[in-house]
């Protein structure tokens, strides 16, 4: 007899935990949450700026060398910050979709990446306040994995991630422009050394050394192009997630 009610006590708690997952409001949720992949193009871009010496290393001077060198040590310890902006919004956005009934996402080790919190770059843009929304996040992150699937406690998330939500997406975009400017700065630094040396060689003597260093040139001056490009792509897709978070922040039903 024991037995027979529990059993009739899950599969009660099944159907409501599916009708609750099979709302349309729901479905926009999971959506929201599948869009995470997008962050990649931040990511990718992080990485990018975090390898920003290894790529200007032959084009610089002995006394660049020197200065470049100083500034790299300091941006590996704030790039593992940086990364984990993003693993933080993830990890909140596929909350939000465990939440509502996707059961793909495996948050064990997205937990791991955004433990220890990360520390202010003053010099980089990244301020208290990001710190601080940062950790927002990821307390709403342990919060929703152990809160029970259903549609309350996935508008009792996106209500509390409102502002940390935003906050780390103007973090996002803060870095971005960092990122944008550093590039702009190695470019000039590369197509610039290019552009100062080719006229020096000899067109007959030196012809294998010209049609290299050309070669060279029209290769990275189409790497800048595409990287403008990722910037653009970046920019957009963190405007899109901050669009579609607004619009489930703006259905929540009010308290009673």
């Amino acid at each position: 007899m024991k037995l027979s009610r529990l059993f009739l006590i899950l599969g009660m708690l099944a159907i409501l935990t599916g009708c609750a997952s099979s709302t349309p409001r729901m479905a926009d949720v999971r959506t929201f949450a599948a869009e995470s992949p997008k962050l990649g193009a931040y990511h990718e871009l992080t990485e990018r700026y975090r390898n920003t010496y290894q790529r200007e290393q032959p084009f610089l001077s002995p006394e660049a060398d020197a200065r470049e060198r100083a500034l790299d040590a300091q941006r590996q310890q704030a790039c593992d910050d940086f990364v984990k902006l993003q693993y933080g919004l993830q990890a909140y956005m596929q909350t939000l979709g465990k939440l509502a009934g996707d059961n793909r996402y495996d948050l064990e080790d997205q937990i791991k990446a955004v433990s220890g919190g990360i520390k202010e770059w003053p010099d980089s843009g990244l301020e208290p306040r990001h710190v601080n929304a940062f950790a927002g996040l990821t307390r709403l992150v342990a919060r929703g994995i152990t809160a029970p699937l259903q549609e309350n406690a996935v508008n009792d998330i996106l209500r509390d991630g409102q502002q940390p939500v935003q906050e780390v997406l103007d973090a996002m975009r803060t870095l971005l422009r960092l990122y944008d400017k550093s590039s702009d700065n190695e470019q000039k630094i590369v197509i610039g050394m290019l552009e100062s040396e080719l006229p020096f060689l000899d067109p007959k003597r030196d012809r294998l050394l010209l049609a290299l260093a050309k070669s060279r040139q029209q290769e990275k001056q189409a790497e800048y192009r595409l990287i403008g490009l990722r910037f653009t792509l970046a920019r957009n897709n963190l405007d899109a997630i901050e669009r579609q978070h607004r619009a489930l922040v703006a259905q929540i039903p009010s308290k009673p």
